[in-house]
């Protein structure tokens, strides 16, 4: 009995914790490098080319993934944030 309320007490953090970060912080430039295949010193035309290849790929409109698509957003948003 004490197994079983161990677990659905770790459920029940694990879906807090998933549910209550933050989806729209940005993340670091160098991750967003990674994920957009560039590299972290990239210039504006460089992330704004990756970043539409990649969209086109995995839009939902597309079949793709939403959360994917704003993952790519927030990479290219971070990325543009580093250069100012």
């Amino acid at each position: 009995m004490k197994l079983l309320l161990l677990i659905l007490a770790g459920l029940i953090i694990w879906w807090l914790w998933r549910n209550m970060t933050p989806r729209n912080a940005l993340m670091r430039p160098q991750d967003a490098a990674k994920l957009l295949g560039i590299a972290p010193d990239a210039d504006v035309d460089t992330i704004m080319q990756a970043h539409k290849r990649l969209i086109t790929k995995v839009h939902p409109d597309a079949g793709g993934s939403a959360e994917l698509a704003s993952q790519i957003n927030q990479a290219r948003d971070a990325m543009l944030k580093s250069k100012d």
